[in-house]
């Protein structure tokens, strides 16, 4: 290989071998798949032929839930569907012909009978349903009918009326109760009508018994108040529909959370949860990322149901400045992103493995063919080719070695305390953190090094190759001393540069960016003087003071 290489027969190989490189890890490059993100193109590969926001609105319109309808519309005009107006039109000629079904959401059998939804309320459009589950009338007429219901957890929620230890509540036995009192009518209605998850109905039930054996609310109460929280702003069938995907107490608590937070997101949230039919990895998703995963997640919404369920399946952030990809490779990349991942960091490999082989035989050996070093050639590029390829690819992929942002949607824990002075501000959290910015310097640096390495070893090669005394070796060597030592030159003034731009404020600080220019300099002078020019001079001095046949000057 190495004689092939370097053969004076073929002076365009090594060129070749150079472009060829480049080719290949530009085709590495561009495919889109990444360790911990998503490329846009990946979602759009993942939408492609499934539904999109306004059709799944269109498929809630025919089975009358005109609630759920309106928030998927908002979210689908939100997104720029293009379908949203063909799904606003079906929606407007449903809630014409159930007029006074719109304040309700939609028709419900458990419901019909107790408020007769068909009757005129005075709302023209979805109203949150503590609006009627708040007067008395509505809470009496509720009690009536759940009283006598079958359900071991709907009785188990009715029991806990008459409890007194409900801490910020006050108790539904007692005057100004009704909030109390309307919301365990709330969470037994959803109970006995079934529109609850059956995870979540086991773990509600499984609390009231543990409430009505401590005779105290306890965990119940924070529920109560995150039930209230969607009571506020979802009407009934909003309502039943999210909680039929919710699978626990705590994605309850989350959504509520997210409700009160990013009140404005709330449509998208919504119809992301009914979209995907699970409201936990939602809420996970968005609790994780917070205002950057709402806009990941307004992203895969407009390019249908795949993308979103894709999203949320791999819960990574989208690489928004991921540069052109290979769209083509998008199906291939949902059907096997392992083997595709591999294939991308070996194509990294292999194309800088090319790149170095060809510059080593074009610059540092050109003509040279084959001989005593040839053979170790490949190892020096192997070392180098995988060194480069290694900050390749923490440099592609942004989210690799960058801690997460603090998210504006976590659930924090807030407890009144007494202070006897004041609190020392917090310490910031400690995590590593390295923007793209940082390992693009780094990268830089790093190149630079490798290629005064790459002069250094051509000098010694032509000073090795001239038919000279051993001795005129020798004083060429020394007057080439400056040279030997421009690495560390070169470290020392991208220091002071990246310093100088850290101060002008035209980067970012960052003292790693500086300090490693330096450090790869120490590190190319030290492995030029001590591997390849001490082995060097000292042969030359051996056949000098002998006249024993010099060794061959180590270049690889």
């Amino acid at each position: 290989m190495t004689d092939f290489v370097n053969d004076r027969k073929n002076p365009l190989l090594a060129p070749l071998l150079v472009l060829a490189g480049l080719i290949v890890a530009l085709g590495a490059w561009m495919l889109p798949v990444n360790v911990r993100s998503l490329s846009p193109i990946l979602l759009r590969a993942a939408g492609a032929g499934t539904p999109s926001l306004a059709a799944f609105g269109r498929q809630l319109v025919d089975v009358e839930k005109i609630g759920p309808a309106s928030m998927v519309l908002t979210a689908a005009r939100a997104v720029g569907d293009p379908q949203a107006p063909a799904l606003a039109a079906a929606l407007g000629q449903l809630t014409a012909r159930q007029p006074a079904l719109a304040a309700w959401g939609g028709w419900d059998p458990f419901l019909d009978p107790i408020f007769n939804l068909r009757v005129a309320t005075g709302a023209a459009a979805s109203t949150p349903v503590e609006t009627f589950f708040l007067p008395e009338k509505a809470r009496s007429s509720l009690h009536a009918t759940l009283d006598h219901s079958g359900s071991l957890g709907v009785q188990d929620l009715l029991r806990l009326h008459d409890l007194t230890a409900t801490g910020r509540f006050v108790p539904a036995n007692r005057p100004g109760g009704q909030p109390l009192d309307s919301l365990l009518l709330l969470a037994a209605a959803l109970y006995q009508s079934e529109d609850m998850s059956r995870s979540l109905q086991v773990e509600l039930r499984e609390m009231a018994e543990a409430a009505a054996a401590k005779k105290e609310l306890g965990d119940l109460e924070p529920f109560f108040l995150d039930l209230l929280a969607l009571a506020r702003r979802l009407d009934w069938i909003q309502l039943g529909e999210l909680l039929r995907r919710t699978d626990s107490v705590k994605t309850v608590n989350e959504y509520a959370h997210l409700a009160r937070v990013a009140p404005d997101q709330l449509p998208l949230i919504y119809s992301a949860a009914l979209f995907t039919d699970s409201a936990d990895r939602v809420a996970t998703y968005l609790i994780q990322y917070g205002k950057a995963g709402a806009d990941d997640l307004r992203l895969a919404l407009g390019d249908g149901q795949g993308a979103v369920r894709q999203l949320l399946l791999r819960q990574v952030p989208v690489n928004r400045h991921a540069g052109p990809a290979l769209s083509a490779a998008g199906t291939l990349v949902l059907i096997h992103p392992r083997l595709m991942l591999t294939l991308k960091y070996l194509g990294y490999l292999a194309g800088i493995f090319l790149v170095l082989r060809g510059l080593d035989a074009w610059v540092v050996t050109p003509g040279f063919a084959g001989g005593r070093t040839g053979p170790v050639l490949p190892v020096r590029a192997g070392f180098l080719a995988l060194l480069l390829a290694s900050l390749l690819v923490v440099v592609t992929e942004p989210f690799l070695l960058k801690g997460a942002p603090a998210s504006e949607y976590r659930v924090q824990l807030r407890l009144p305390v007494l202070l006897a002075s004041p609190a020392a501000p917090p310490l910031p959290p400690s995590q590593i953190t390295m923007d793209t910015s940082t390992l693009i310097s780094i990268g830089v640096f790093a190149v630079l090094q490798v290629v005064i390495y790459l002069i250094c070893l051509r000098k010694v090669r032509e000073i090795d190759e001239q038919e000279i005394s051993p001795l005129l070796k020798l004083r060429l060597m020394e007057n080439e001393e400056n040279l030997f030592d421009s690495g560390l030159y070169v470290g020392m003034m991208g220091t002071a540069a990246a310093l100088v731009l850290q101060v002008l404020g035209l980067i970012q600080p960052n003292l790693l960016a500086a300090y490693s220019s330096n450090l790869f300099g120490i590190v190319c002078v030290a492995f030029v003087k001590i591997r390849h020019i001490r082995t060097y001079k000292r042969g030359l001095i051996i056949q000098v003071q002998t006249g024993a046949p010099a060794p061959a000057a180590v270049v690889s």
